[in-house]
């Protein structure tokens, strides 16, 4: 008897193969009908959401000035320390000031003769006993001691440097017996109780940017956490090279952690509204359209229903359904690549509170489900 070839065997067992797929397909297509797919859902909400517009900002101080020096003297005393917070009016150094200090005595002395002379020439004037124009010259001796004693309050004054305004005094530079000149640097200060954040934005969102809009802003330095301020100037000019305008936001400090200088990243919130929102994970992208699967839980033996929908602004993790679904269905968040639309589906969690969709997942696993 002559071998069987191969190409006698291939047909048979091929032929063999087709029967057992079509004799099975049968039953395993009846078997997906009738088992429901295992699916979480997620309550679709309405919440109050902003379009976001980011950008880099340097902070500033609310006030923020050098001490400098005023006059050409030798410093006596500094009455500071380096980081320290003062009140406004505090006195911050003192100088020589030895010689206009005599000139004051000898300027409140002159002044106060002066002033006698004009009291004692009034009387006689009003009797007729002394001409008028003594008494014109009387008052003028007086007004100019006067005004010679303020020049030389001035001058002290000038060897006094006080602090502008409630702040904090960065590091000094001087010390004392430095000889100090007009425009030498004695310390800075700034009144850090709040803090100006200006920042360039595109001039394409001026129609949307208004003063009082919230922002967010973060720094590296502060690893996650977040400040929140309001916008308070728009500038009034656009650069006309980058087509930019520069907003100032406005962020309290009350605990003092923000310095002039840093760089934050900032996040304007504008367009507040009312939106329904769901998690990504709902929403699947299928060439240009977006749907979402519904389930309606009150109905014995729940299908999921595609639904087209539009989004809108993408959140942390959320995103903003403009229309197509309404605030309180039921959304599909695990499962939406199994099921189908109008398949039955068997609802093993529903997440009503925001849990995370890993704890949903291990307790779907926990029930043995």
């Amino acid at each position: 008897m002559a071998p069987l070839r191969a190409t006698a065997i291939v047909p048979q067992i091929t032929g063999l193969l087709c029967v057992l797929i079509f004799a099975l397909y049968p039953a395993s297509s009846s078997l997906a009908q009738t088992a429901p797919t295992p699916v979480i859902l997620v309550e679709a909400i309405e919440e109050e959401i902003f379009d976001r517009v980011e950008a880099l900002g340097t902070l500033r101080a609310n006030e923020q000035v050098t001490i400098t020096a005023q006059v050409t003297e030798i410093v006596t005393e500094l009455k500071f320390e380096d980081g320290q917070r003062v009140s406004k009016g505090d006195t911050l150094a003192l100088m020589t000031n030895s010689e206009e200090t005599a000139q004051l005595r000898e300027a409140e002395a002159t002044a106060l003769e002066a002033g006698e002379q004009l009291e004692r020439t009034k009387p006689l004037a009003s009797r007729g006993v002394s001409s008028e124009a003594l008494l014109s010259e009387r008052r003028r001796d007086h007004e100019t001691a006067l005004a010679r004693l303020e020049a030389v309050k001035s001058r002290i004054a000038d060897r006094r440097t006080e602090a502008p305004f409630d702040g904090v005094v960065g590091l000094r530079r001087i010390s004392v017996g430095a000889l100090v000149e007009p425009g030498t640097v004695i310390a800075t200060i700034d009144d850090d109780s709040s803090m100006k954040l200006d920042f360039s934005i595109p001039s394409t969102f001026l129609s949307t940017i208004r003063l009082g809009l919230p922002i967010e802003a973060k720094a590296d330095a502060f690893g996650e956490r977040s400040f929140t301020g309001e916008v308070t100037g728009i500038d009034s000019r656009v650069d006309p090279v980058t087509r930019s305008v520069t907003v100032r936001a406005v962020i309290p400090n009350k605990d003092g952690v923000l310095k002039s200088g840093i760089l934050m990243m900032v996040e304007i919130l504008k367009n507040r509204r009312q939106a329904v929102v769901v998690p990504e994970q709902a929403v699947i992208a299928r060439k240009r359209e977006t749907r979402v699967f519904v389930v309606d839980t009150k109905n014995e033996g729940p299908k999921a229903q595609s639904r087209l929908v539009e989004l809108g602004t993408r959140l942390d993790g959320k995103v903003e359904v403009v229309s197509g679904l309404d605030a309180g269905e039921l959304v599909v968040i695990d499962g939406t690549l199994r099921v189908r639309d109008g398949q039955a589906v068997e609802v093993t969690a529903i997440d009503k509170g925001g849990e995370p969709l890993s704890d949903l997942l291990r307790r779907k696993r926990a029930d043995g489900t």
